[in-house]
């Protein structure tokens, strides 16, 4: 549950040169300090005005400081020795290749075993980062990089880079239908009216949501492509692909069902129905390091499952150019 929370209050010299989420905590005593870290950082907090995401800010006597936010129930959540396959790390933030069946972060119907969870056994410390450092998130299907800081530093500096579209990431997926060229998606994305699961292209009330993609590889009666994000909503690529009439192959929930192309063999009929899941992996990550600056990229390898699909769908499509 949750409910709509407005603070209003102004710093005094008692938290004169305080840290704003120090400060907050001073003002706020009935809300713990990573709570309040969490508000900073989602843009819940106005500085006379102005919107401020950074804790470490410092704060001066007489500023007015707002709070809009909503209030959850708090949960603690519980370790969990969950095996995470680490691409990269050093003491500042990790990168991970995340696989099919992994929930990012406990919520209904998934009140553990997740990646939040196997954090923080692996990190204790990282209880202290909002959200145990996860900036950014996979559903649960979908495979590949995620990056996630292991200091309050390293996360305010990653979601201001993530929110300033500073932060590159490229996805390998199939598509169902065969697409002539690449594009761009500029449409909206709101909560399906009908079907609270779904996510749905929304003119009205959506959020801005951008993707752009080209044409990797060409089936039969299904597409590879490479996409990469502008922006970063709930499902974005699959309801963009949905949206454009291109469902991919294995999707559950927005109908991505076999289709095999006529006088498909066995094998590719079999592959096809056995792909229960969307065929999406985040295959490319790029970014300014959040502490030292460097450009750094990784890349990870589409997963077996995915690479056996394309594999048998580009059997059958060169079986039918003879």
């Amino acid at each position: 549950m949750s409910q709509e929370l407005h603070l209003t209050a102004e710093v005094t010299e008692q938290q004169l040169g305080f840290r704003l989420d120090k400060a907050l905590a001073s003002l706020f005593p009935d809300y713990s300090r990573t709570r309040i870290k969490e508000w900073i950082l989602e843009g819940m907090v106005q500085i006379d005005g102005e919107v401020i995401n950074v804790p470490r800010e410092k704060v001066y006597t007489h500023q007015a400081v707002e709070v809009n936010a909503f209030l959850e129930d708090e949960v603690v959540f519980k370790a969990q020795n969950i095996e995470l396959d680490i691409i990269f790390e050093d003491e500042h933030i990790l990168v991970i290749n995340k696989p099919a069946g992994l929930v990012v972060h406990p919520g209904a119907g998934n009140p553990d075993g997740t990646v939040l969870n196997a954090l923080l056994y692996r990190y204790p410390e990282i209880a202290e980062v909002p959200r145990a450092g996860i900036v950014h998130r996979l559903d649960k299907d979908t495979t590949g990089l995620m990056v996630i800081a292991k200091t309050i530093p390293a996360q305010t500096h990653l979601v201001t880079s993530l929110q300033a579209r500073e932060i590159t990431r490229e996805y390998d997926a199939i598509a169902m239908g065969i697409f002539t060229a690449g594009g761009r998606v500029e449409a909206p994305i709101g909560r399906d009216k009908v079907n609270r699961v779904k996510m749905a292209v929304a003119t009205v009330g959506g959020k801005h949501a951008v993707t752009h993609y080209r044409v990797a590889e060409k089936y039969r009666a299904h597409t590879r492509l490479r996409l990469r994000l502008e922006t970063g909503r709930t499902h974005q690529i699959r309801v963009h692909m949905a949206h454009l009439g291109h469902v991919l192959a294995g999707d559950p929930v927005y109908g991505g069902r076999p289709r095999p192309p006529k006088g498909a063999a066995e094998e590719l009929t079999t592959t096809l129905r056995a792909f229960k899941r969307q065929a999406l992996h985040a295959t490319m990550l790029r970014l300014e390091h959040p502490i030292t600056g460097e450009l750094m990229e990784w890349h990870a390898p589409v997963p077996e499952d995915m690479a056996k699909l394309a594999a048998v769908l580009r059997a059958d499509a060169i079986f039918y150019e003879q």
